[in-house]
């Protein structure tokens, strides 16, 4: 398949990000893969604290091995490494700033202000600049100091209560998705902002949580609570409010099966030989009520047949339906591939290496796609400051 190489939508744009660890880097990464170009402030020393973060990681020539969990967050950013308790490099911050579209960070509420950088001194810096700020619980209310991690937020959010195998087995999520949905959340708040910015001229601050990201989530949950005042919990691979929807083993393995309506219910019933107006199981209320007795009938029906037979009949007769791959097959997949899921980028000490792609694609009136393509690799630590201390010091 066949990229044209734009430079992008965001392709005038400067991100400074002062961000770490991975909510902030996510949302700096989703602007870099728009064509902005991404600024990335480091401790000098040792950098993002997720350069340290691993097992695995991977050996480069001369150089120490690198954190495979720094570069699933920083691809095509530039690094700069200044210390900002310094002079000289609050000084390059503060040029830095002048010069920026949109600032990242992710500090505990108030260590701005303490590097000399309070909100109403960004402002008197550069009008025009939109900031993002992430914390994990809130920037006010009564636990807006609390630090913020994933799995932290994942619990008290309420998220852990609704995943798992019941409601006594709570279980985080499988990726920090705390953090990455803060940042999905704080990318689309900039370009709200950056949108605004062109009529009014003046830039704003964009604030969320982890907490809030998560909360966000709820969907249909949050309003079994705050309508119908149901506790949701947990229970496993099936649907709260839909059967049959859910994980259902067969022969040699499993498959996940989700009948969204009443004819898919019918259709399924058809192809199997079962009734679908057997008593108690004719509507989706009923077979909510009663979905230990539908998984039951569906995996005794499905004993003897083969996962590969099971999905081209549920396919055949139009039930969406699938297997559960693991990493090694989603990303070995063609459709994956075929989409722009996985890219090619030549690191400095790694050679080339593949990453996870961006999820967005881009097509013209035309039909053409204008994707950016040509990201570049995840910085190493300071890799750019020469050049961008030069393009400081040129004024």
């Amino acid at each position: 398949m066949t990229h044209s190489v734009l430079n992008g939508p965001l392709s005038d744009i400067i991100v400074l990000d002062l961000t770490r660890a991975l909510a902030g880097p996510h949302a700096a990464m989703m602007l870099a893969d728009l064509g902005a170009r991404v600024i990335k402030v480091e401790a000098p020393g040792h950098g993002d604290e997720t350069r340290t973060w691993g097992p695995p990681f991977i050996d480069g020539s001369d150089h120490e091995a690198v954190s495979s969990y720094f570069l699933s967050c920083n691809r095509g950013k530039e690094s700069i490494a200044l210390d900002l308790k310094s002079d000289e490099g609050k000084a390059q911050l503060t040029e830095l700033i002048r010069r920026s579209d949109v600032l990242l960070e992710n500090f505990r509420p108030g260590v701005l202000d303490r590097l000399g950088f309070p909100t109403a001194t960004l402002f008197d810096l550069n009008p025009r600049l939109v900031m993002l700020s992430i914390t994990g619980f809130g920037h006010d209310g009564p636990e807006g100091n609390r630090p913020g991690y994933d799995q932290i937020a994942q619990g008290e959010a309420g998220l852990m209560s609704v995943t798992g195998s019941g409601p006594d087995d709570p279980q985080r999520v499988g990726v920090p998705i705390g953090d990455l949905t803060s940042g999905m959340y704080g990318a689309y708040g900039i370009l709200a902002a950056l949108l605004e910015r062109e009529r009014t001229g003046r830039g704003q601050v964009v604030r969320t949580s982890l907490l809030a990201s998560l909360v966000g989530l709820h969907a249909f949950q949050g309003t079994r609570w705050t309508v119908a005042h149901e506790v949701p919990r947990a229970q496993g691979n099936h649907h709260p409010s839909i059967s049959p929807y859910g994980l259902f083993h067969c022969r040699d393995g499993a498959v996940q099966i989700a009948c969204g309506n009443e004819t898919h219910w019918q259709r399924l019933c058809q192809e199997f030989g079962l009734d679908p107006a057997t008593p108690g199981l004719a509507t989706n209320p009923e077979r909510v009520t009663n979905r230990n007795e539908v998984i039951t009938l569906l995996e005794s029906t499905f004993a003897d047949i083969d996962q590969v037979d099971l999905l081209t009949r549920l396919d055949t007769i139009g039930i969406p339906a699938g297997r559960v791959r693991d990493f090694q097959e989603v990303y070995e997949w063609d459709q994956t591939r075929s989409q722009g899921l996985v890219i090619e980028v030549e690191h400095p000490t790694l050679g080339p290496v593949e990453l996870p792609g961006p999820p967005l694609r881009f097509f013209d009136v035309d039909g053409a796609e204008t994707t950016v393509t040509g990201q570049g690799s995840p910085p190493l630590l300071d890799e750019h400051g020469d050049q961008i201390r030069h393009w400081l010091a040129q004024g």
